[in-house]
């Protein structure tokens, strides 16, 4: 049930049964989804000489008859009409086309029409329209993810377009998995019930012979859910590998952009990949927090030096060598031949072949623990000009302990405070309003001038705004734990002993969700059924989708969650993978539209 290998399996599929050279097209979405799981040197490995877009193919006249083209990209009717217009006045010598996605009837139409020279070799589907960032854990990358805020109302054509692509994601992610669901949804949520709704009628009527799989002995689980009923976990800081850089410098695709952060030299503003599939020492340590990390890159480095130090002799020979300017010889085998000589004069002959050997390796060995080190650094640097600490402690005394009055205080200090951010001063006055919008209402408008008054960026009744979205009148969850006697009863238990780190102490809504699920306690008044099709028995499969988005410390949730063993696997699917800075960004917007539409009423 492991996302990443579904995908790596596709891409293999598309491209080993096709010899000789080749060249990869994709569209703005798929370039997503096969660069998270398949590198550059794996491609070449396949015979991939080139990888383009098909927007540039498309602006192109060039004939490239030698390749073979193969196709992978989305099933919309922009993608369809590019690929008619290139069949018309083919460029390669054969065309493979494969799509992301179910292609309609029509659009087959279209590209049997078009292909008047057949140069079509195969048209398929693969069922990879999601992006698989980790084993358990998939995201769609919407671009306008602020839309699940707005009433169908506001932009109805906006929301539709919305659904369907969060329809077609959720079908390609059944479709891999060979599964069809139980669906369920978030009572609460309109956008979740009509996604639910919609995805049941496709799989159930629409497309229901695609999707009949053998049957298993319980049907796998389809939870739609909504962001709205849990924004704090969006809005705190994060202390884990992952989730830390994603928060502090940015996570897109498993890739870091380090040209972001200026004060880096020049040759170290590269992009850099961050994958568990890829990284070894990211793999083992992504979920740890940050004072383990410290000292596990401590280790590395130590470690590397030893390897280092064993290549000595082979970097004297060297230097040896550039001081006899030897490397100003042109003939390559001649230079081959006088480092050989050299060698065996100093007697470093099986020196160099293992190092020979071992060079590649330890190249990569070097590219990670330099790139590990300057983003623990840049972090480091960032906590400690932003007060990240002092922050984040009342943070999660907000989000997990009671005490209106001491957290008043303590967030009216930080606001007073300069070196606090702008970003961070909005943050803590949201996280106050969440947690105590019916306890003190003069306070909190004190706290809500106060805010105005000290950060000049701040967008005037944006705190209102997550209020109307998401406050304790929206939300069904128990969000602090202060609704259930059993989370009431987890708390007081937690006071009494004691947190074992303060900055990691929050854990997600969905932490409770996926336990009310592994104990059978998911009310149906909360999460009703979509239909007929209810659940039998307990389920062993569940796709939690939030629509809205998700974050990398719901993603760590779940991969603990399964590492339990507790018999259920879970899976963890968004419409786009948040930050604080994503999930403010997506609410002014939808604030912005809301206002406008009020207007246009």
């Amino acid at each position: 049930m492991a996302l990443v290998t579904s995908v790596r399996d596709y891409i293999n599929r598309m491209l080993q049964d096709i010899s000789g050279m080749k060249v990869l097209i994709l569209d703005s979405e798929t370039v997503s989804n096969v660069s998270i799981v398949y590198s550059q040197s794996e491609l070449l490995q396949k015979e991939v000489f080139l990888v383009e877009m098909i927007d540039s193919i498309s602006a192109s006249n060039e004939s490239m008859s030698h390749l073979k083209a193969v196709y992978f990209v989305r099933p919309t009717s922009e993608n369809v009409q590019k690929l008619r217009h290139q069949l018309a006045n083919p460029r390669f010598g054969e065309y493979h086309l494969f799509f992301s996605n179910l292609l309609k009837d029509t659009q087959i139409h279209i590209l049997a029409d078009s292909d008047e020279q057949e140069v079509v070799q195969q048209v398929q589907e693969f069922y990879a329209d999601f992006v698989a960032g980790d084993p358990y854990h998939f995201t769609l990358n919407m671009a306008a993810n602020h839309l699940y805020m707005l009433p169908a109302v506001v932009d109805p054509s906006g929301l539709q377009r919305y659904s369907d692509r969060v329809v077609d994601g959720i079908a390609a992610v059944f479709l891999a998995l060979k599964r069809r669901p139980v669906i369920r949804y978030q009572r609460t949520s309109d956008t979740a019930k009509r996604i639910a709704q919609e995805t049941a009628k496709l799989m159930y009527q629409q497309e229901s012979g695609l999707f009949d799989f053998r049957r298993t002995e319980s049907s796998p689980l389809l939870l739609v859910i909504d962001r709205r009923d849990d924004p704090v976990t969006p809005l705190l800081n994060q202390w884990t590998y992952q989730a830390m850089v994603h928060e502090l410098i940015g996570l897109q695709d498993n890739k870091v952009d380090l040209r972001a952060i200026g004060s880096l030299p020049k040759d170290q503003q590269v992009e850099v990949v961050l994958s568990s599939e890829q990284d070894a020492f990211f793999k083992s340590n992504m979920y740890e927090n940050f004072g383990d990390i410290g000292m596990n890159i401590k280790r590395m480095v130590d470690d590397f030096q030893q390897v280092a130090k064993s290549n000595q002799n082979i970097q004297t020979v060297g230097t040896n060598i550039a001081s006899l300017k030897l490397y100003s010889c042109k003939d390559v085998q001649l230079l081959v031949l006088v480092t050989v000589i050299i060698c065996e004069c100093f007697g470093f002959t099986e020196d160099m072949a293992r190092f020979v050997d071992n060079y590649p390796e330890y190249k990569k060995m070097q590219g990670n623990v330099s790139k590990h080190v300057t983003l623990v650094t840049e972090m480091s640097k960032l906590v400690e000009a932003r007060k990240l600490m002092l922050v984040s402690q009342t943070e999660q005394d907000l989000a997990c302990n009671g005490g209106q009055g001491a957290a008043y205080e303590a967030v009216t200090d930080l606001l007073n405070n300069e070196s606090v951010s702008d970003i961070d001063r909005l943050r803590l006055v949201m996280l106050y309003a969440l947690r105590y919008e019916k306890e003190n209402p003069v306070q909190l408008m004190q706290l809500f001038n106060k805010l105005a008054s000290r950060s000049p960026k701040y967008k005037q009744g944006l705190v209102q705004f997550l209020l109307k979205q998401a406050g304790v009148e929206k939300r069904s969850g128990d969000l602090f734990g202060n609704r259930d006697l059993l989370n009431i009863a987890r708390n007081m238990a937690r006071g009494l002993k004691g947190v074992e780190n303060v900055y990691t102490q929050h854990q997600p809504l969905l932490f409770q969700t996926m336990e009310s699920i592994t104990r059978g306690r998911l009310r149906d008044v909360d999460y009703p059924f979509v239909g007929d099709h209810f659940q039998q028995g307990r389920p062993q499969e569940v796709v939690i989708f939030m629509v809205g988005g998700t974050t990398y410390e719901e993603s760590r949730c779940v991969a603990l969650q399964n590492s339990t063993n507790s018999g259920i696997r879970f899976i963890l699917g968004g419409t786009a993978v948040l930050n604080s800075k994503r999930f403010l960004m997506d609410l002014e917007e939808a604030q912005r539209i809301s206002r406008s539409g009020s207007h246009m009423v």
